[in-house]
C-alpha cells in the first residue's frame, strides 16, 4: 500500500478541514432567509428589519474577512477559524432568544463577523497557499463545491426543524451543528508549513494593498464581484417569501435554496476545472452573462413549482462558480502570499453588494408590496458586471515577473 508523502498529505488536510468548514457555515449562512418570515411574525414587524439586519450580516462578513485574513497570514488559518467559530456559536444561542428588533440586529451582526473566520477568505488562503498552481483552481473549486452541499443538505432539513420544533429550537439545533466546526479549525493549520506557502513575497502588508489598489484589474475585479453579492444575498433571503407571495408552499422556497447548493457543486467544481485551462475573466464574463439572461427569463415566465426549481437548477450552476474564478485571478495577478487579505478586500465589496441585495429587496418590498423592480436591478447588474470583467489583464505584476 503507498503511503501520502508529507507534500501530498499537506494539501489533503487542508482542503478536508477547509471543505468541512465551508459545508457547515454555508449551510448555516443561507438558510438564514428561512427565518424571515417566522421571526417577523413572531415580532409583528415588517420585512425591512429582518432584510436589514440580514444585510448588516452580510456587511459585518465583508468587514471582517479583510481583518481575518489579515490574522490568518499573519499568526496561522487554523488560529483564525477557531476564534471566529466560537463567535458564530455565541451569535446563534442570541439569536435563538430573540426579544426584540435589537436582539435581531446584533445577533446577526456577530454571526456575520464570525462567519467571516470560518468563510471563504481564510479557507481559499489557506487552500492556495498549499496546493500546487497548477491544481490551485480545481482545489478552490472543490472547497466551494464543499460549502454549496453544505446548503443543499442543511437548508431542506432546516426548513423541516422550523416546521416541526419551531423556529427558535431549530437555531439552537444550529448551534450544536455549529460547534462541530471547532474540530475541524485544527487541520487548517497546516497550510502554514506546505512549501506553496513558503514561495512568498517580502511584501509587508501596507505595501500588498497598496500594489492591489494601484492595479485597475483589481479594482474591476472588486467591482464585479459586487454584482455577484447583490444576486447571491437578494435571492438567499427573500427567495423564500417571494414562492410564498406567488401562493406557493413553504417547502418550495427551502428546496430551491437547496437545489441551488447542490447545482452549485456542479458549477463550482466544473467551472474551476476550466479556469486552469481558460481564461479566467473570460469565465466570469459568461457566468454573469448567463445571470442576467436567467433572471430577465424568470420575470416573463408563470411562477409554477416546476419553473422554480428549474430557475433554482439553473442559478445554482451560476451561483458561487465565481469564487474559484476570482481567487483564482487574484493569486495569478498578485501570488499566494497575501491571498487571504486581499481576497478578503475584494470579498468585502462583495459584501457590500449582499448588503444592498439583502436591504433593498425588503425595502422595496415594504415600498412597493412586490420584489419586481429588485428582479430587473438583478438583470441589469449582471450585465453590467460581465463588461466589467473584459478590461482584466490576467497576468502577473512585474514584481512576479520579474
Amino acid at each position: 500500500m503507498k503511503f501520502l508523502n508529507r507534500t501530498e498529505l499537506i494539501p489533503l488536510l487542508v482542503i478536508i478541514g477547509g471543505s468541512a468548514l465551508l459545508l457547515i457555515s454555508f449551510g448555516i449562512r443561507h438558510s438564514m432567509g428561512l427565518y424571515l418570515l417566522p421571526i417577523t411574525e413572531y415580532l409583528d414587524t415588517g420585512r425591512e428589519l429582518f432584510s436589514f439586519a440580514s444585510a448588516l450580516n452580510v456587511l459585518v462578513i465583508g468587514i471582517g474577512s479583510p481583518i481575518f485574513g489579515a490574522i490568518s497570514d499573519k499568526y496561522g488559518s487554523g488560529k483564525a477559524a477557531l476564534l471566529s467559530v466560537i463567535i458564530v456559536i455565541i451569535s446563534l444561542l442570541w439569536m435563538a432568544n430573540i426579544q426584540s428588533a435589537s436582539d435581531v440586529i446584533v445577533s446577526q451582526a456577530l454571526l456575520g463577523f464570525g462567519s467571516a473566520g470560518c468563510g471563504t477568505a481564510v479557507i481559499l488562503g489557506a487552500v492556495g497557499r498549499s496546493v500546487r498552481a497548477e491544481n490551485r483552481t480545481l482545489s478552490l473549486g472543490i472547497v466551494m463545491a464543499a460549502g454549496s452541499f453544505g446548503q443543499f443538505i442543511m437548508v431542506p432539513s432546516i426548513t423541516y426543524g422550523i416546521e416541526i420544533i419551531g423556529w427558535s429550537q431549530s437555531i439552537l439545533l444550529l448551534a450544536g451543528v455549529a460547534s462541530l466546526m471547532l474540530i475541524f479549525c485544527y487541520f487548517l493549520n497546516f497550510s502554514s508549513i506546505s512549501e506553496a506557502s513558503k514561495k512568498g513575497t517580502k511584501q509587508t502588508v501596507k505595501e500588498a494593498i497598496f500594489e492591489a489598489f494601484r492595479s485597475k484589474s483589481f479594482n474591476y475585479l472588486s467591482m464585479g464581484f459586487f454584482v455577484c453579492g447583490f444576486h447571491v444575498t437578494f435571492v438567499a433571503v427573500h427567495l423564500p417569501a417571494f414562492i410564498k407571495d406567488e401562493n406557493l408552499p413553504f417547502w418550495l422556497g427551502g428546496w430551491a435554496l437547496a437545489l441551488i447548493g447542490i447545482f452549485n457543486v456542479i458549477g463550482t467544481l466544473y467551472f474551476g476545472y476550466l479556469g486552469d485551462r481558460l481564461s479566467k475573466k473570460n469565465l466570469l464574463a459568461l457566468l454573469y452573462t448567463l445571470r442576467g439572461l436567467l433572471f430577465l427569463i424568470f420575470i416573463y415566465l408563470p411562477k409554477t413549482e416546476l419553473i422554480v426549481l428549474i430557475f433554482a437548477c439553473l442559478l445554482g450552476i451560476l451561483w458561487l462558480s465565481t469564487v474559484p474564478l476570482t481567487s483564482g485571478i487574484i493569486t495569478v495577478v498578485f501570488g499566494p502570499f497575501y491571498m487571504s487579505m486581499l481576497y478578503g478586500w475584494v470579498f468585502f465589496i462583495h459584501q457590500i453588494g449582499s448588503f444592498l441585495g439583502s436591504w433593498l429587496g425588503g425595502r422595496l418590498f415594504d415600498t412597493y408590496g412586490s420584489y419586481d423592480l429588485m428582479w430587473w436591478i438583478c438583470v441589469a447588474l449582471g450585465f453590467l458586471s460581465a463588461f466589467m470583467h473584459i478590461p482584466i489583464i490576467e497576468k502577473p505584476v512585474a514584481r512576479l515577473a520579474t
